[in-house]
């Protein structure tokens, strides 16, 4: 069955999917978008050390994005604003991954390639690493569901409960970091960003519980990659765009129908 490419690109998006909707489900109640945009930009940096080192993709990847994440999170609070820090960072590490990879010989960094992705082209190996680390973000995430939604309702609340909002943040940084590695090969910065975003943005209006709206948003995001994959193969359109255009037009819908349902 994985010898098909269709079927592969397929779960590949899936796995993306269920790893991403509890992640953005909290990137959307936290008002961290830009963060998980500005976590998958410096994780080209990452690339371009594994490019210039000789070592998996993944490897870079996941370095440079835990790196960031753990910077920022150490950092906020300390008399910088979170927007002004994520735009320092991620910038930075992108001009210096590109400005490093230029002093390469013979290596040239295909920038198209990595924003994009090419989930077409995914591997037996590249989905083995996307689903164990989607497993595994999964599982943390049941684990510390109570912990990280208490912290996200209110700090005095998660302290009172004997949570630490630093500890469950980080955790939330790390999932982060772990996701943008195993999927940026394969999908491509722009495409994990709107998977973490657009699926949990379009369950919002659905949703009476954080559960359901994690468990909506999971199944927008699956319906998103294999809708898309199969536009795609029908059109001739590039494969993760077209994820990317479904996932919009079922939060447009998503958000006409939660106009209906309050009026």
């Amino acid at each position: 069955m994985l010898d098909d490419f269709l079927i592969r690109a397929t779960l590949a998006g899936i796995g993306v999917a269920l790893a991403a909707a509890p992640l953005g489900c909290f990137v959307v109640w936290r008002r961290m978008a830009y963060f998980g945009d500005a976590t998958s930009h410096a994780a080209i940096l990452g690339i371009a050390l594994s490019l210039a080192l000789n070592t998996s993709v993944f490897t870079g990847a996941l370095a440079v994005a835990l790196i960031m994440a753990l910077t920022v999170t150490s950092l906020s609070g300390r008399g910088y604003a979170m927007d002004t820090l994520l735009g320092v960072m991620a910038h930075s590490a992108l001009a210096i991954g590109l400005v490093a990879v230029s002093f390469l010989q013979g290596v040239r960094l295909d920038l198209m390639a990595y924003l994009f992705g090419d989930i077409l082209a995914v591997s037996k190996s590249d989905l083995a690493v996307i689903w164990i680390g989607a497993v595994a973000v999964m599982a943390l995430m049941v684990y510390r569901w109570s912990a990280l939604l208490t912290a996200t309702l209110n700090h005095g609340l998660a302290y009172a409960s004997g949570i630490d909002p630093r500890r469950e943040q980080l955790i939330l940084t790390i999932c982060l970091a772990v996701v943008v590695a195993v999927a940026i090969k394969v999908v491509g910065v722009l495409l994990i960003v709107a998977m973490l975003i657009i699926p949990a943005a379009a369950a919002r209006p659905l949703a009476q519980t954080p559960e359901s709206m994690a468990v909506a948003a999971a199944a927008l995001g699956g319906i998103s990659a294999v809708l898309g994959l199969r536009l795609s193969f029908l059109y001739d359109t590039p494969a993760g765009p077209s994820i990317v255009c479904v996932a919009a037009g079922l939060f447009a819908m998503a958000m006409i129908l939660g106009r209906f349902r309050a009026a």
